[in-house]
């Protein structure tokens, strides 16, 4: 059974994730604040979080940037009231992989956290070589010239599906649809932030790999000769 840890401080709203959750299949455990939640990671294998930003003591961006620099690329969705453009960036730049504004509705809630758990049923190689750059699906780990390329687990899952294509176009939708898992309640600008992030890590390594926008169209990985 897939299980998600969910990182939430208000019963009522732990309650009703879990019990969500549940009723969609997954195995669910509930802690209440960072501490519980990096021991929780540190015994289980999860196949994504939900946790909430405005946790006490340690916030959801915290625990996130606790968990990428053990190397830990468990998918994270942030849960919080706080809807400004430069939470959200901050949320996304603390390594979360999605970011879902209070209230919500539960349909797309579990649509992001579906997203986050699926496992591109094409990508059944479990490395990928994109010019000097190596991604090992097993450990969702990157290399770029033998020197580790930390990327969360969407920018690995979004440099495989362009990185599998190389040299071909995608349009935003078909990325919506191979990353996240939908086209659904997801704004196709998305893309283009982790398009950004992507390159932020690409382009000083010297790897001979680049992103480049194919206007009206989308995104095509190019690799140096």
């Amino acid at each position: 059974m897939v299980k998600i840890l969910v990182v939430e401080d208000d019963p009522a709203m732990g309650a009703l994730v879990k019990h969500g959750l549940e009723e969609d299949g997954y195995e669910v455990t509930m802690v209440t604040n960072g501490i519980e939640a990096l021991m929780a990671v540190a015994k289980e294998d999860f196949s994504a979080a939900a946790i909430d930003v405005m946790l006490p003591e340690m916030s959801g961006f915290e625990i996130c940037r606790h968990l990428r620099k053990q190397g830990n690329g468990l998918p994270v969705l942030l849960l919080t009231a706080r809807d400004a453009i430069e939470d959200r960036v901050l949320g996304l730049d603390s390594g979360a992989d999605d970011y879902l504004t209070k209230p919500f509705a539960f349909a797309e809630f579990s649509a992001r956290i579906r997203a986050l758990v699926r496992r591109d049923a094409s990508a059944t190689k479990s490395t990928l070589h994109i010019g000097a750059v190596v991604l090992d699906a097993a450990s969702v780990r990157a290399t770029a010239n033998g020197t580790t390329l930390p990327l969360s687990s969407k920018e690995f899952a979004l440099l495989w599906t362009l990185g599998a294509r190389a040299g071909e176009p995608m349009s935003r939708s078909e990325i919506l649809q191979e990353v996240w898992g939908t086209t659904q309640f997801i704004d196709p600008q998305v893309v283009d932030q982790y398009v950004s992030y992507l390159r932020r890590k690409l382009e000083p390594l010297d790897a001979g790999v680049s992103i480049v926008t194919v206007r009206g169209v989308g995104y095509r990985v190019e690799v140096a000769p």
